[in-house]
């Protein structure tokens, strides 16, 4: 669901802000509109993780020799990404990158959602990528690959509440292997990149449950990770009193019964206990949405991100932080729907949302 927005890149080390272990406001949105930098406004907002994704296959369309060496002709890195890092640190805020996609010459001359035939490829690929933005210690591996437009091949869960066939299995089993090649890559640059993985979102073509009970390794055990990355979107007010979800759904309210399955399937020997980062999160409001097939009003979107807060603060240290997506709402379209689930509303105004992300 993440947008690949503007990238974050830094040719120099910068030291990373302080407080990497509290809990962290995150947002996925755009770094300038006409010219004008949004930081000022996420450092309004308590921003403090700023998030963004970079697509290995655009990166890297031809082989590189030396692939784990950021300075390879074959690599092409965005080039507006130093003066990002730079507002971000001034404003206060980590960054974040996702690492997604791959290059045909990975995957099997496929498009770039298909996973390379090697995770290898990937991992050299994470820790080019690390060496290239020193100042960056958060890092998200594939976003909601449990999404068939986001992660090939796979093969969807068709039955509710029955175990996954092997077909089913494989898309699982094949990124965990991705994720913990990269994990491995990421902290041999540095022990204090922090790897974020698993990355499910409310439901998907296979269910979150069913995504981490299935998050092995080919000698069984889970891949490694610090941080599990969930986005809870919620079709009702998030409580933590509210009864499970049916249809193997995990939104806001089911969050710590989910907590103590990831911890259950993919706690590993000296890290048993493994915070969830909820690295989106949205409302629509006032008329029929793009994303979502409801809408509530600016009222109850500013209620839904208090009590979302309430829900994230209520778990501690079993939350890394809550994240939003959505600046703005998109201009209208006529009958069209567009994307709603914006802070501020497409004329500029500011909507009881914002305040309350604000105050969250």
């Amino acid at each position: 669901m993440s947008a690949a927005v503007t990238v974050v890149l830094a040719s120099i080390a910068l030291a990373a802000p302080s407080g990497a272990s509290a809990f962290q406001k995150g947002f996925w949105g755009p770094t300038s509109v006409n010219g004008v930098s949004q930081f000022p406004i996420y450092k309004d907002l308590g921003v403090t993780l700023y998030q963004t994704a970079i697509n290995w296959g655009t990166i890297a369309p031809t082989k590189p020799a030396r692939p784990r060496d950021p300075s390879d002709p074959a690599y092409t890195w965005p080039s507006d990404v130093d003066a990002t890092i730079r507002d971000a640190r001034a404003n206060g805020m980590g960054v974040l990158i996702m690492l997604i996609g791959s290059p045909p010459w990975a995957n099997g001359r496929t498009s770039t959602n298909f996973a390379p035939r090697r995770p290898s490829d990937f991992a050299d690929f994470a820790r080019a990528a690390s060496r290239r933005y020193p100042a960056v210690r958060r890092w998200m591996i594939w976003g909601e690959p449990t999404r068939i437009p986001n992660f090939m091949p796979f093969v969807a869960q068709r039955k509710l509440g029955q175990q996954l066939t092997a077909r089913q299995k494989a898309a699982p089993h094949r990124y965990a292997r991705i994720l913990d090649a990269a994990y491995g890559a990421l902290k041999a640059v540095s022990k204090k990149n922090l790897v974020i993985g698993g990355n499910t979102y409310t439901t998907g073509d296979i269910r979150p449950v069913r995504w981490i009970q299935n998050l092995r390794l080919p000698n069984g055990k889970p891949p490694r990770m610090d941080i599990y990355g969930h986005n809870p979107f919620s079709f009702r007010d998030p409580s933590l009193k509210n009864p499970q979800s049916d249809l193997e759904i995990i939104d806001f309210s089911d969050l710590g019964r989910f907590s103590r399955q990831v911890n259950k399937n993919l706690g590993r020997p000296g890290k048993r206990n493994i915070p969830i980062f909820l690295s989106e999160f949205t409302v629509p409001t006032d008329k029929p949405d793009q994303e979502f097939n409801f809408h509530v009003t600016r009222s109850v979107q500013a209620k839904w991100i208090r009590d979302g807060f309430r829900v994230a603060r209520q778990l501690k240290s079993r939350v890394y932080g809550l994240g939003w997506v959505h600046l703005y709402d998109d201009p209208p379209k006529g009958d069209t729907p567009v994307i709603q689930g914006g802070l501020i509303d497409a004329s500029g105004t500011k909507k009881p949302g914002y305040f309350a992300f604000k105050n969250g």
